[in-house]
């Protein structure tokens, strides 16, 4: 289908790119961008005039519950929700039920995503069986299936030389581990360890869980040389570490989610469960180190962490709880919020939903990773189109997630989001159009 989006701010920060033009796309590609042919016939014309033009976001943390806990949220409900969300790309990590450590299941997975037709899924392999932490799965078939990485989910392997073998077998092939920085001994809690959790009476996170692991860790790719990603860090101590690892050369990334950037243990309130979250609000200072280091570069991207759960799971004790939020829906928003906050270019954030976590994708997206996350003649026509200038209310019901927890819900955090998500094109093919576009 030919689609002429035209009068957009074409924003790619990316490629330097901003300036006010069309878009036509054929086949799939984008065929033009800023002045488009005289003879180019367009199915469908898109007025843009005063929306931005952007690349499709990319967001690297998303589960999507199924198969195995389809209570919580079906592909199509979680991919229609990346697609509200602008969200042209998602990776999934493999602690679905059964985990995917068989190349039929990533095989099934992927096919189910490609009929929906809403989002491109890249999953993650289980680095081990079962995510047992006692046998390694067949790297070489899962990334064959279309596995993009290799990752425990939030289970730790708790023997060190068994970590060693993987980290130096993934890089004898140039596989990527992504790991969740967590001592298993000293993670336990459900809540960060500080007068907040002191108060209330709940187990507490310490600050070392975080660190101790990202020591093991850098040790260990210093000696393997594999190349690491690591998930969602909470602490002002471990970004401190990774800025002195890459400092050293080390071929590690790390990404940060949407609660961590914007929440602190503060907003637990009275045991306000939509808080329960792993890794758990820190501290004001750990979360405003955590700002800095994305703006700064020492982070390269921001992720949802959407992980939708049922209101049974939410709806008992804090410490009972099942940590998790949907925020596929949200990433725009929160990632365009933080940049209004720390004076941060609009493009600067939007590359880091983008470009930023193709780049950490780096070659497992094969023929894709030449155009994905950006705006360019040929490339894959992956877009978003948003208005700067809304401001919304999130009203949990309203979300096309299945999961409608979230701690970004008005009446927890009493501000509005800027930005709102007009029309998402994967591959040239509309996903999602807003009703009152």
């Amino acid at each position: 289908m030919k689609i002429l989006i035209r009068n957009g701010r074409l924003l790619d920060g990316a490629g330097n790119l901003d300036r006010v033009g069309d878009l036509a796309i054929a086949a799939g590609r984008i065929v033009a961008l800023g002045d488009v042919p005289k003879d180019f016939e367009a199915q469908r014309v898109i007025d843009a005039t005063g929306l931005v033009v952007a690349p499709g976001l990319v967001d690297l943390a998303a589960r999507l519950r199924e198969p195995g806990h389809e209570h919580e949220g079906m592909l199509e409900s979680e991919l229609a929700a990346a697609a509200a969300g602008g969200v042209t790309s998602l990776v999934c990590p493999p602690d679905t039920d059964p985990t995917l450590d068989e190349p039929g299941l990533v095989e099934m997975l992927k096919f189910r995503a490609r009929k929906l037709s809403r989002c491109r899924l890249f999953p993650l392999g289980a680095l081990t069986r079962g995510l047992k932490g006692e046998q390694l799965t067949e790297m070489a078939e899962l990334t064959e299936a279309g596995c993009v990485g290799f990752s425990q989910a939030e289970v730790p392997i708790r023997n060190t030389q068994f970590l060693l073998r993987a980290l130096q077998y993934a890089a004898t092939y140039g596989y990527t581990v992504w790991l969740h920085p967590l001592d298993p001994w000293l993670g336990g809690g459900v809540a960060a360890s500080g007068a907040v959790a002191t108060r209330l009476g709940l187990s507490g996170v310490p600050v070392t869980a975080e660190t101790l692991a990202l020591h093991t860790i850098f040790e260990l790719v210093q000696v393997t040389g594999a190349r690491v990603h690591l998930c969602r860090l909470s602490s002002a101590a471990g970004v401190e570490l990774l800025r002195a690892a890459k400092a050293r050369g080390l071929p590690v990334t790390a990404d940060v989610s949407i609660n961590s950037l914007h929440l602190t243990d503060m907003d637990i309130g009275f045991f306000n469960t939509a808080m329960r979250l792993t890794p758990p609000l820190r501290q004001q200072r750990d979360r405003d180190a955590l700002r800095a280091a994305l703006a700064d570069g020492t982070l390269d991207a921001l992720v949802s962490d959407h992980m939708p759960v049922s209101a049974d799971e939410k709806n008992v004790p804090f410490a009972e709880a099942t940590p998790g939020a949907s925020g596929l829906e949200l990433l725009l928003s929160l990632a365009l919020k933080w940049a209004q906050d720390e004076g941060v270019p609009m493009a600067r954030a939007l590359a880091l939903v983008s470009a930023e976590p193709v780049r950490v994708l780096g070659s497992a997206l094969g023929s894709l990773g030449a155009s994905a996350g950006r705006l360019m003649e040929g490339g894959v026509a992956d877009v978003c189109v948003f208005d700067p200038n809304a401001r919304w209310a999130v009203q949990p019901e309203a979300l096309r997630s299945q999961g409608t927890h979230t701690p970004f819900a008005f009446g927890m955090t009493g501000f509005e989001l800027p930005g709102r998500v007009r029309y998402t094109l994967v591959a040239g093919t509309l996903a999602f159009e807003a009703a009152n576009a």
